[in-house]
């Protein structure tokens, strides 16, 4: 079966994104304006406290975003981005980030992510702002 338009969109910037490769990322569904992503935390991404350093978990969810924001076909890049950490996370834990649209226009768009843990406790909440340029993905 062919994949969608957003799926394609992500398998060319996934593929040349060797961060998101890095964090082991799993894509789990692929949508226009809608990204949802799986991780393992493993221990190098701890930080001196045994916990996940807040980049990992920060790092995750802008993945999520950079992914659904670009979903629509058009090339778009972030402007501003805030996260809030709600619960400690540890190797071992499994994460789920889920990126929504929640304002789309022709030269901004709004997302937020939740990130949860195996258990389905929200461990971080992230948002985020786009510029939607003029370029195309060709894909």
């Amino acid at each position: 079966m062919e994949k969608n338009f957003a799926a394609r969109v992500v398998d060319a910037m996934y593929d040349n994104d060797l961060f998101s490769q890095w964090l082991g990322i799993e894509r789990v569904e692929d949508a226009p304006g809608r990204s949802v992503l799986r991780m393992t935390v493993r221990p190098e991404m701890c930080n001196g406290f045994g916990i996940t350093h807040g980049g990992i978990t920060f790092s995750f969810a802008d993945s999520a975003f950079a992914f659904a924001s670009n979903s629509h076909g058009r090339k778009s890049v972030s402007i501003e981005t805030s996260i809030s950490h709600t619960l400690a996370t540890h190797p071992g834990d499994v994460l789920t980030a889920v990126a929504e649209e929640d304002h789309l226009s022709n030269k901004l768009a709004n997302y937020r992510v939740t990130v949860t843990n195996q258990d389905g406790r929200v461990v971080a909440l992230f948002k985020g702002m786009v510029y939607r340029t003029g370029r195309e993905w060709e894909v």
